[in-house]
C-alpha cells in the first residue's frame, strides 16, 4: 500500500506580529504534494476549524493571525499532506497564544526634514486585524559617530513626532523600536538607523 508520509517539524511560531504555522515536507514527498491546515483554540476544544486560505496549498507555511477568533486563548494548529487520492495523517503543533507570545518587528521610520525641525513618523508591519491592540514605539536620536543616544521622551504611535533641530548641526541618526505592553512589556529590535544632515550651511 502506498503511503504519504506526514509533514515534519510542525511548529507554530510568532514572528513580526504574525502567528505562523511552518513545517517541512515528509520524506519522499511527491512533486504535486499540497497541504491543508486547521486549528483549534482552548475556548473551542471540541472542534478543529478550517483555515480557508490554507487549503490545498503548496507552500510549507500558513499565516493564522487574522483567523484567530480570540487572541487571549491558546491555540494549536495541525497540517496534513495530500497527493491525488492519498492523505497523510495530521500532525499537530504545540499550543501558543498571540497575546503573550507575539514577537514584534521594528517600525520603519519616515523622516521629513524642515528648516528647524524634523518630523518623524513610523509605519508598522502590522496585520490590519491587530490594529486595535496598543502598540507604541520608542525613538532614539544621536549625532552620527557618537555613542550618546537621546531618547525622545514620549512613546508614541500613529502621530508624527516633531523634534526641534535649531541647536543641532551635522549628521543625525534616528532609530525606533516597537513596544507592546501585554503580560509584561515586550520590545522589538531597534530599526536600522536613518541618518540625515541637519542645518548644513552653504
Amino acid at each position: 500500500r502506498v503511503q504519504l508520509l506526514p509533514p515534519q517539524n510542525v511548529t507554530l511560531l510568532s514572528k513580526d506580529f504574525e502567528m505562523i504555522l511552518t513545517w517541512a515536507p515528509g520524506e519522499g514527498s511527491p512533486q504535486d504534494v499540497t497541504y491543508t491546515v486547521s486549528y483549534k483554540s482552548q475556548d473551542h476544544m471540541d472542534k478543529w476549524l478550517e483555515v480557508p486560505h490554507c487549503s490545498n496549498i503548496s507552500r510549507p507555511s500558513c499565516v493564522l493571525t487574522c483567523v484567530l477568533s480570540n487572541i487571549y486563548v491558546k491555540v494549536r494548529a495541525r497540517v496534513r499532506a495530500l497527493s491525488g487520492p492519498l492523505q497523510s495523517p495530521w500532525v499537530k503543533s504545540r499550543f501558543k497564544d498571540y497575546y503573550s507570545e507575539v514577537e514584534l518587528a521594528p517600525p520603519e521610520l519616515i523622516l521629513n526634514v524642515k528648516e528647524n525641525s524634523v518630523h518623524v513618523s513610523a509605519s508598522f508591519p502590522l496585520p490590519t486585524c491587530m490594529e486595535k491592540l496598543i502598540w507604541k514605539y520608542e525613538l532614539n536620536h544621536w549625532e552620527a559617530g557618537s555613542e550618546d543616544k537621546k531618547k525622545y521622551e514620549h512613546k508614541f504611535r500613529r502621530d508624527t513626532v516633531t523634534i526641534d533641530t535649531t541647536a543641532l548641526r551635522g549628521n543625525y541618526c534616528f532609530s525606533a523600536r516597537s513596544i507592546y505592553d501585554s503580560i509584561d512589556i515586550k520590545y522589538s529590535e531597534f530599526s536600522q538607523p536613518v541618518c540625515v544632515p541637519l542645518n548644513h550651511k552653504g
